[in-house]
């Protein structure tokens, strides 16, 4: 997995140098959204289902997961379903995505969207603001303290918020009060497992003023249920849905089990 990310990021600098050069960052505040105010992810997770509903139509280790529905259908259907916000994959290299993934429906929803991408530079920070983006999505393990601490003040100076990603304990020291919401990715990078118990021991050290999800390998609402009672506020799920020819449907059906799940523990 170190070297899937590592090639990921050298080809999005990559990348980041053609667009800067195609398109410079001061044009960004030419964009219908720039002056929009963001919707709150965070209140979102923790006042709704809990569910961030992934929009991913392929992966490096699974090849092509979704090509049935556009993403205008997935994601307007991901918040008939009640998901609390969409999460919107917008690199193209490795997963299929777009930028105009999250532009085309941004004004066709009213929930919050997070760009998830590998994100490394601060020119993409006013890109995700240009594109209509409610939050962005840092991981702890490609980015240094200071890049984190750097690129959440320029996503919160934009009203954005931030969502840090976490695998281990050894990230915890990269956590900062710009955070305004941690995952915590249920897989291990080396062999690929899902461990519950590691996110649940994970989760506790992680003070209460954050919100918490928890991300990658839930695919049921009995897991989703033992994440919430351990702290977790809310569940990111992608493959799960996508892999299904109506990932709505699925989004649906996950949300209603999981909530008499919630009503009957009361």
């Amino acid at each position: 997995m170190k070297q899937i990310l590592d090639e990921i990021v050298e080809k999005k600098k990559l990348e980041i140098a053609q667009q800067k050069r195609v398109i410079p960052e001061r044009y960004f505040e030419q964009s219908r959204f720039f002056q929009r105010f963001p919707l709150s992810f965070a209140d979102h997770i923790k006042h709704g289902s809990g569910v961030v509903a992934e929009h991913k139509r392929k992966s490096p280790s699974k090849g092509t997961i979704h090509t049935v529905m556009s993403h205008q259908e997935v994601i307007a259907g991901y918040q008939h379903a009640g998901a609390s916000a969409v999460s919107v994959l917008t690199d193209e290299s490795f997963f299929g995505g777009s930028l105009l993934h999250l532009e085309s429906v941004r004004e066709q929803i009213n929930i919050p969207v997070l760009r998830k991408d590998f994100i490394i530079d601060p020119y993409q920070i006013a890109q995700s603001k240009a594109a209509g983006a409610d939050a962005v999505l840092l991981i702890a393990r490609i980015l240094s303290p200071q890049q984190i601490q750097e690129l959440a003040a320029l996503a919160q100076g934009h009203g954005m918020e931030v969502l840090l990603e976490l695998h281990d304990e050894s990230e915890l020291e990269k956590v900062n009060g710009l955070i305004d919401v941690i995952g915590v990715n249920n897989r291990n990078l080396q062999n690929f497992s899902v461990d519950l118990d590691q996110s649940i021991a994970l989760c506790k050290q992680i003070p209460d003023s954050y919100t918490k999800i928890a991300e990658s390998g839930i695919s049921a609402p009995e897991t989703a249920a033992k994440l919430k009672t351990a702290g977790f506020h809310g569940f990111l799920i992608g493959e799960f849905f996508m892999s299904e020819k109506n990932p709505p449907g699925k989004c649906l059906s996950f949300i209603n089990k999981y909530n008499h799940l919630k009503n009957s523990e009361t």
